[in-house]
C-alpha cells in the first residue's frame, strides 16, 4: 500500500506536540486550554448536550403496518 505523505506529516506533527508534553495527551490539552484563555480572545463554551429520545428513530415495520 502506498504511503500517504499528508497523513505522515500529520502524524509527525502529533508526535512532536505530544513529545513536548511528555507524551501525555491530557497535559497537552490543558496547556492548549491555558494558552487559549491567556490569549484574551473569546472562547466558546457550548452547552453540554444530552442524549434524549426525539422519537425520530421509528421501527420501519410499524410505519408500514399503520397504513
Amino acid at each position: 500500500m502506498a504511503r500517504n505523505e499528508i497523513l505522515d506529516e500529520i502524524y509527525a506533527a502529533r508526535e512532536e506536540l505530544l513529545a513536548e508534553h511528555g507524551g501525555d495527551v491530557h497535559a497537552y490539552v490543558e496547556a492548549a486550554r491555558k494558552r487559549a484563555l491567556a490569549s484574551g480572545r473569546p472562547v466558546a463554551a457550548p452547552k453540554q448536550r444530552t442524549m434524549r429520545s426525539t422519537g425520530a428513530a421509528v421501527d420501519a415495520g410499524s410505519e408500514s403496518e399503520s397504513r
